[in-house]
């Protein structure tokens, strides 16, 4: 059995460190040659070229780190992590429609693919039916085209849904899809307490990031909460929010400022959420992240461990919550997009491995890896598999996995998780400051933080401050390389065309009576101001469109346009 230090002996350890400090290591860094350029990480921190025990001074490694599995959990949410279970591999799939992207499921959990994660296209993330004239031409381009029930049972034909979980990446449809999932899975028979599965149903963030917000803040935030209230009530295995500054990082944002304005999203619904008198450890154990990990090696694995730790504290000391499962931040990783290139395509694969590899010494709960391919279009099954295999290759050939948290201790890696969390309290003492963060986002204060961030990068790369092989060095000027990348074909046109025909036979053969009914009654829910989630169930059920309930809701609640916040 491993001996656990003292901490006397800590101590001794410690002393003898800083005296090899301050005698051995100047003689030693003498004789070492210079190199005048600073380093910094992505998010501007400035990275010296040794770090030591005398970069942790006074550091106490068991109020900072504890032991995996417990409180502040910086070593990770539970004590065996990957020894007992591997993370889930869960990869981002959809494109075309329901028939398409059902077969690229089957495929992937052939290959081994651990959990089912759903991309959904432009139409359907904003709630516009297929014969919509806005969603001319985009119909199945970047996702699944789902407009009706019946469209949600082809995407799970011969898939059963108690025994699977599955991620839908939808925002202000939330409701409608989650209602399309819990209708198909009553049809095969499976109750709702097997029911198991993430709605990302994250409003701020849309207005921060992703942009396919709807609804005005306000009524985004309300609309989310009612799916969570709902969630927590009727589906024990559930998580109706994951939380995300993916789509903060990828429109721009920097590692520390994904952290900060993440948690503080976190934070805007736990409030949320006890101003509608849940009690905080009724809910907290279902709320879920979602984040990104991009190419800074060290600074993704310190973002991670520093954000378990905050949101142990905010959970702790800020809400009072007494569970210890409330004070955990389970989290999802997909690597990240905007880090992949078109020149020298090839090298996305090493990109997406070392991302991939960071998630998992940052300890994430799953994992999606992105295809070399993507700077094009959506993965072909080609690109897919490899990205899966990538993350098959970490779990069972690399090692990583056997050992809980291998890094801590490392003076670097624990240096900069200090420094991560410390800006990152910086900007949420900033958002507290303006009211939280529905009122920060109606101002545009994380807006510009992101679009400032996103323009001081580009500068950097363009200046050659910020090197990205193959593209400001070690290019190449080989097109026939990207020729030669084995793309995705189908054809959207007939996508689209069989998806208008579909959604209008639906329209054709349901009872017009119940859908109406149906409607009426989501329309006067809306206008009380009531939990909306069982009338759009109903309204799903009597086979209404994601447009016609849409239509509904925004007819209520209005429309959001963005504002110049310049």
């Amino acid at each position: 059995m491993a001996k656990l230090y003292s901490r006397e002996a800590l101590e001794e350890i410690l002393r003898a460190y800083r005296e090899w400090e301050e005698n051995i290591l100047p003689q030693w860094l003498s004789r070492m040659p210079e190199r005048q350029e600073e380093f910094t990480t992505l998010s501007g921190i400035p990275v010296k070229r040794l770090y030591t025990p005398a970069d942790l001074k006074d550091y106490d490694y068991m109020e900072k780190l504890g032991v995996p599995g417990a409180y502040p959990f910086t070593r990770g949410i539970h004590a065996t992590m990957y020894r007992a279970r591997l993370w889930t591999m869960r990869m981002f799939s959809g494109y075309g429609g329901p028939e398409e992207t059902n077969e690229r499921l089957k495929m992937l959990i052939k290959a081994g693919e651990t959990g089912l994660s759903l991309a959904f296209d432009n139409p359907t993330l904003v709630g516009v039916d297929p014969d919509d004239p806005l969603a001319e031409g985009a119909v199945g381009v970047v996702g699944v085209s789902v407009p009706t029930l019946v469209d949600m049972e082809i995407v799970f034909r011969d898939i059963n849904l108690g025994e699977v979980t599955t991620n839908m990446t939808i925002n202000p449809p939330a409701p409608v899809l989650l209602s399309f999932y819990v209708a198909v899975a009553e049809k095969q028979g499976v109750s709702y307490d097997r029911i198991g599965g993430t709605t990302q149903n994250d409003p701020l963030k849309e207005f921060i990031g992703q942009k396919t917000h709807v609804f005005p803040p306000e009524a985004a935030v309300k609309v989310a909460m009612d799916v969570i209230e709902w969630s927590v009530k009727n589906l024990p295995k559930w998580n109706p929010i994951s939380i995300s500054g993916y789509h903060i990082r990828e429109a721009g944002a920097t590692a520390v400022q994904e952290l900060a304005f993440t948690l503080a999203d976190g934070i805007e619904y736990v409030r949320q959420l006890i101003a509608r008198g849940l009690d905080v450890d009724e809910f907290a154990p279902r709320l879920s992240f979602f984040f990104d990990s991009h190419i800074n090696f060290f600074e993704e694995i310190a973002k991670f461990r520093a954000a378990r730790r905050m949101w142990a504290r905010i959970m702790k000391e800020w809400f009072g919550a007494k569970k210890p499962r409330s004070w955990w931040l389970r989290f999802h990783v997909q690597t990240a997009g905007c880090s992949l290139y078109p020149q020298q395509p090839w090298l996305n694969i090493v990109r997406t491995a070392l991302e991939a590899l960071a998630a998992v010494l940052g300890g994430c709960q799953s994992l999606h890896t992105n295809a070399f391919d993507e700077p094009f279009r959506v993965p072909s099954e080609f690109a897919a598999k490899i990205a899966l295999r990538t993350q098959q290759i970490i779990a069972y050939e690399t090692g990583v996995a056997d050992v809980i948290d291998p890094l801590a201790g490392s003076y670097f890696v624990e240096w900069l998780t200090d420094e991560m969390e410390e800006r990152a309290w910086r900007y949420i003492e900033r958002i507290e400051s303006l009211g939280g963060m529905l009122e920060a986002v109606k101002k545009g204060y994380p807006q510009r933080e992101v679009e400032e961030a996103a323009y001081r990068f580009q500068r950097e790369v363009e200046e050659g401050r910020r090197f990205i092989v193959g593209v400001n060095i070690f290019r190449e000027e080989d097109v026939e390389e990207v020729r030669r990348v084995p793309l995705l074909e189908f054809n959207q046109e007939e996508v689209e065309r069989r998806q208008k025909e579909r959604v209008r036979k639906v329209r054709s053969m349901r009872d017009e009576a119940r859908w109406r009914r149906a409607l009426d009654e989501l329309r006067g829910a809306a206008e009380r101001g009531d939990n909306i989630m069982p009338y759009v169930l109903n309204a799903v059920k009597a086979y209404a469109t994601i447009g016609e309930i849409m239509g509904v809701l925004k007819d209520v609640y209005g429309t959001y346009v963005e504002p110049p916040y310049y």
